[in-house]
């Protein structure tokens, strides 16, 4: 029995880490198929999405060890559901820094997500020039026996943030040392280039939509063809007439 103890206390552990882990997988699942409605929404009805692109993770056992042990948390599976907030994490991009906060606004309008904590560090950029608004959100997620109240981090980018971001945790991955203080204002600067960049496209997308509101023309037989999910639908000559005298 003894030598048997083991190899069950194993299979309960594994069987306890793997549920919880599926829960936060299950969590993303959610997320993403409402950034995926919202995405097709705004194609079909406004024929632009502000959303580029998603990419999600899952922190690793190792990665959430690593984070109880530096934070002398406990270390047990109701000790790291309370104390890391990030093991689900959800990055959205965006095309310009006014479809950030449009995103930020869809997904805390959703009735069935609470936003717990929202950190702009875009209106605030942390000091190495680092900008990207997170949101941390609860999402419910119903399995067979209970319904789980999860979070997510997400971090909403536009691809210049994300560009930047990205290429700075290349350059100092695993870099143990001192950096010196002249990288450090290049890669600022590299940064404050990147949001002068964002500036600039933000402004010639709004005077481009300005002169197309402008000239307002719009072709006659587009007007009669609706598009869903890849198939057209052409409206009949009465069927507007019909709406109409309603």
């Amino acid at each position: 029995m003894n030598a048997l103890f083991p190899i069950e206390q194993l299979k309960k552990m594994k069987y306890d880490l793997t549920r919880f882990l599926l829960v936060y997988k299950f969590a993303l699942d959610e997320i993403e198929t409402k950034i995926d409605i919202l995405k097709e929404e705004f194609q079909s009805l406004h024929d632009y999405s502000p959303i580029e692109h998603t990419k999600s993770r899952i922190k690793s056992p190792e990665s959430i060890m690593n984070k109880m042990l530096r934070k002398d948390h406990e270390f047990s599976i109701d000790g790291i559901r309370d104390n890391i907030k990030d093991i689900a994490g959800l990055r959205i991009t965006c095309s310009f820094i006014s479809d950030i906060y449009a995103v930020k606004d869809m997904l805390a309008n959703q009735d069935d997500l609470k936003v717990l904590e929202i950190k702009d560090y875009i209106k605030h950029p942390k000091p190495n020039g680092y900008r990207s608004l997170h949101m941390l959100v609860e999402v419910p997620v119903f399995m067979s026996d209970c319904c789980e109240h999860v979070c997510v981090e997400i971090q909403i980018r536009t691809i210049a943030m994300d560009f930047w971001a990205s290429l700075e945790h290349k350059i100092f991955y695993k870099y143990s040392q001192a950096i010196p203080e002249r990288l450090l204002n290049e890669l600022k600067n590299a940064a404050e280039a990147a949001n002068s960049l964002d500036l600039q496209m933000e402004r010639l997308h709004r005077e481009i939509k300005d002169i197309k509101d402008a000239n307002g023309d719009s072709d006659f037989d587009e007007l009669r063809r609706i598009m869903i999910n890849n198939q057209q639908f052409a409206l009949p000559a009465g069927f507007m007439q019909l709406l109409t005298d309603e």
